[in-house]
């Protein structure tokens, strides 16, 4: 049976999930992130993410879930009961379903991707919005897309809010963080084409042949791409904008892309 339910908002537990929910500097030196939400934990348990520790708020949380709980973990994290007051207090989300996890995020390097033979990428540089990486990685899982890479990224890859925007797709897919240089000298070495979006290119994204290895390389909506990532790619494309402005939201661009890529390929990647 769990302890006594949390009460108090100054318990140390909960006084560490906000330290965790607040600063990246505490994620990366404790080596864990928050997951809110039975449908991302199950998610990520299912993707083999280790699941240190549960809180539960019994008044919130359904009680078929509470019960699959018990058995989802082997072996079973610890687990705590937090008072309604107190688990409102360290949800980020609004109508919580009164789960939520520590858990250690997975550490990948490129040198860990897997590849297929006829790999697909998404690259994405100086990604910010949490909500942003959220989607792609959402677009990402939904066109099995093999690897997305973040390239000098200015939010952590396991950002409480990445989990939440990407309904637990950080997990799903090989996610990996890197510095552009590194990352061109990579996709050379793989054999690995890259095309640069950009409003300044000239090809239509839609005369592309993205049938071989592919990675598809996005800038920031702000400033687009660096002039390295310009001068590095093998070819620059661009999205036909028949409107006033010149760019989409990056996600949007990149399922636009992404999706032409896989009916490219087949219908499935």
């Amino acid at each position: 049976m769990p302890p006594d339910p949390i009460t108090s908002p100054q318990n140390p537990r909960i006084k560490n999930l906000l330290r965790l929910q607040q600063k990246p500097a505490e994620r990366r030196q404790q080596n864990l992130t928050i997951i809110e939400g039975y449908r991302e934990l199950t998610i990520a348990q299912q993707a083999g993410v280790e699941v240190t520790t549960l809180f539960v708020c019994p008044e919130l949380a359904e009680p078929e879930r509470q019960r699959e709980l018990e058995t989802l973990f082997a072996p079973r994290p610890e687990y705590f009961t937090v008072s309604k007051a107190v688990f409102e207090k360290v949800a980020y989300r609004e109508g919580s379903d009164g789960i939520l996890a520590l858990a250690r995020p997975p550490r990948r390097a490129l040198s860990d991707l897997k590849l297929p033979p006829s790999p697909l990428l998404i690259i994405l540089e100086a990604v910010e919005k949490p909500g942003n990486l959220g989607a792609v990685l959402r677009t990402a899982d939904a066109a099995r897309v093999d690897v997305v890479i973040v390239c000098d990224p200015r939010t952590d890859l396991y950002n409480p809010n990445v989990i939440r925007a990407s309904i637990g797709c950080v997990f799903t897919n090989q996610v990996v963080a890197a510095p552009t240089a590194e990352v061109v000298a990579w996709l050379r070495q793989h054999g690995i084409r890259s095309y640069a979006t950009t409003p300044a290119a000239t090809e239509l994204y839609t005369n592309m042949d993205f049938s071989g290895p592919s990675a598809i390389v996005m800038g920031t909506e702000a400033t687009g791409l660096s002039d390295e990532w310009l001068a590095a790619a093998d070819a620059q494309i661009k999205i036909p904008m028949a409107g006033y402005i010149d760019s989409l939201n990056v996600s949007t661009c990149t399922a636009i892309m992404t999706f032409e890529a896989v009916r490219q390929r087949g219908g499935q990647n």
